[in-house]
């Protein structure tokens, strides 16, 4: 029984006794009145602040940051264990190759490599992912971060077509956080509007390493060799020579009877084998300083 109720009850209770005894039933009314009041103070008091606690939690502030407490808006769902948590089962083995895929790859920028490596993985087209971790290289007088590895990346993504839109290929250049301004000025080096062949660009690429014609062709053999790594890096000869003369016609300096003179050198001495190879020992010689 609410204590109010009891309360009331015995009050009743004594009045009537009280009638009984000869005492003025107005006098001990006035008492009743006082002591009932008394008694139901504490839960008047705390219902009335109850009250004005929903009151408050009610009233729509607007000077308050947030939406109104008015609008009653649903709990969300709680987790008791780490059984209601749905995890797909794909998801830890995407993780772990993204991982190793960026260690790899060593991004200059880690979020705009992610964004072209699962916009790749979502197209099934190939990813923009290193086969190793590439150690800097010293001959490189200043940094342009295009490196033989990074070739190699774009030639993966891109070898299967013979042209490549120019649009494409910025897209693919940026994915791998390369500078633009790197890419601006290998296409100037034989402008283009809209496409490229892509042997060409592979050529230039290759030319803005560093070093001689020779260097160049070099590092084309080593991106586009099926030979294991540290072999000796074997290409049909016929791609040789393509791109050894467009590389020649596009430096002034060498005459095209020099470049023909030098292609029927090595063609002579590959004719002995009959596979229609050349490889690194054919025409690249190390130079060792003293």
């Amino acid at each position: 029984m609410p204590q109010s109720h009891s309360a009331e009850v015995r009050l009743t209770n004594d009045v009537s006794g009280a009638q009984c005894h000869g005492v003025p039933s107005s006098f001990y009314e006035v008492n009743c009145t006082f002591c009932l009041s008394w008694l139901l103070r504490p839960y008047q008091e705390r219902k009335r602040k109850q009250k004005s606690a929903v009151e408050y939690l009610c009233t729509p502030r607007s000077s308050q940051p947030g939406p109104s407490l008015g609008r009653v808006m649903p709990l969300p769902d709680t987790l008791f264990c780490a059984q209601q948590i749905h995890i797909p089962p794909e998801l830890p083995d995407i993780l772990k190759q993204f991982t190793k895929a960026a260690i790899r790859t060593q991004p200059a920028d880690v979020l705009q490599w992610a964004a072209g490596y699962f916009s790749a993985l979502s197209r099934g087209d190939p990813l923009p992912v290193k086969d190793r971790i590439e150690m800097p290289v010293a001959t490189q007088k200043t940094d342009t971060g295009l490196t033989q590895g990074m070739l190699k990346v774009l030639h993966k993504q891109c070898s299967h077509k013979q042209y490549v839109e120019l649009v494409d290929l910025e897209q693919k250049w940026r994915s791998l956080c390369l500078p633009m301004e790197k890419f601006r000025a290998l296409l100037q080096l034989d402008p283009c509007e809209y496409r490229i062949e892509w042997i060409k660009f592979l050529a230039l690429g290759c030319s803005m390493l560093g070093g001689s014609l020779n260097t160049a062709m070099k590092n084309l053999c080593e991106i586009l060799t099926q030979d294991p790594e540290g072999g000796p890096a074997r290409i049909p000869f016929k791609t040789f020579s393509y791109v050894y003369r467009y590389l020649s016609s596009l430096d002034s300096d060498i005459a095209t009877s020099e470049t023909e003179a030098y292609l029927a050198s090595l063609k002579d001495s590959i004719d002995n084998r009959k596979n229609g190879m050349i490889g690194l020992m054919d025409f690249f010689v190390i130079t060792r300083k003293m």
